[in-house]
């Protein structure tokens, strides 16, 4: 089984004016979201997603990129950056550890005397 997941760092906060630079990101809304290769019973991927915030530093811009010239991949970038790789494959993780469940529950929810109720979770 195999997950890809999709990093979206496109919705940021910024501050107007830091010196001479504007639009200077400081905030970053991250959603991140797998999506397995194994496929539910309607044929859809099974998919998880996880979502924050990451605060990124001001305090030292060498290289300051305008906002013009932004993409996801940069934000992307610093956002995981920011993180670092522990809190980046601990995210990951546990999307995984969500799909898993919905690919091979641990617990049903049931009705008496009649047919079993899907729950998604």
């Amino acid at each position: 089984m195999a997950t890809i997941f999709n990093w979206d760092c496109k919705t940021v906060d910024a501050y107007p004016l830091v010196g001479e630079d504007s639009d200077v990101v400081y905030n970053v809304h991250w959603i991140v979201t797998g999506v397995s290769d194994q496929l539910d019973a309607q044929g859809n991927p099974y998919q998880a997603r996880s979502i924050g915030t990451q605060v990124l530093s001001t305090d030292d811009i060498t290289d300051f990129i305008p906002f013009e010239e932004l993409t996801n991949e940069i934000v992307v970038e610093w956002t995981k950056g920011a993180m670092g790789e522990e809190e980046v494959a601990s995210i990951e993780s546990n999307i995984q550890s969500q799909i898993n469940s919905l690919i091979t529950p641990t617990s049903v929810t049931l009705t008496v005397g009649g047919e079993p109720v899907e729950v998604e979770i």
